[in-house]
């Protein structure tokens, strides 16, 4: 086995043990750590990869913008009342039941529809029309021209989101606030 296997299945093992960790841990705020390596992990496999564009949006959009939304709602929410408020019940223990079979239902659909693709070769076919038209710059093209105002628009979305939770986190003092 070459070095890039064996880093790609030392990465690939981090990111088992990060994203395990999110959901293992008590702590809410090394949950979102954890998160982070997860991502970090996730952007140097790509790396390896050779997709350097993807890793990049990887760090930049996941590891970094979502994992500051994800803190920024932990820290604002007194998240020992909501855990005593969600964690109690029949029906709680019900509801984690579901969308716990919901979500198994949908992972062993996606891996039937998967192996089925890669049995009948439709995977490869699709592959080389996406690889003949896709690159950064005529991703960057097509972004930055034909759906400029769209971006824009999201930019002073997310900004206008993050601006309102910071006032209503202000004025109403969060969870935290003394009633």
């Amino acid at each position: 086995m070459d070095i890039s296997a064996t880093l790609f299945y030392s990465l690939s093992a981090l990111i088992l043990i990060f994203a395990f960790l999110v959901i293992w841990l008590p702590n809410p705020i090394y949950s979102a750590l954890s998160l982070v390596l997860t991502m970090v992990s996730l952007a140097f496999t790509y790396l390896l990869l050779k997709a350097p564009f993807i890793a990049g949006v990887q760090l930049a959009v996941y590891a970094g913008a979502v994992t500051v939304l994800f803190l920024m709602v932990i820290m604002i929410f007194d998240l020992k009342k909501e855990k005593e408020a969600f964690s109690k019940g029949y029906v709680s223990g019900m509801v984690k039941i579901v969308i716990g079979g919901g979500l198994l239902g949908l992972l062993a659909g996606a891996i039937n529809l998967s192996s089925d693709l890669f049995l009948t070769g439709q995977v490869d076919e699709q592959m080389n029309q996406l690889t003949s038209m896709a690159s950064t710059k005529a991703l960057a093209l097509t972004l930055f021209s034909k759906y400029l105002f769209a971006f824009e628009a999201l930019g002073l979305l997310l900004l206008l989101i993050a601006v309102g939770v910071v006032a209503i986190s202000r004025a109403k003092g969060g969870t935290h606030a003394k009633s």
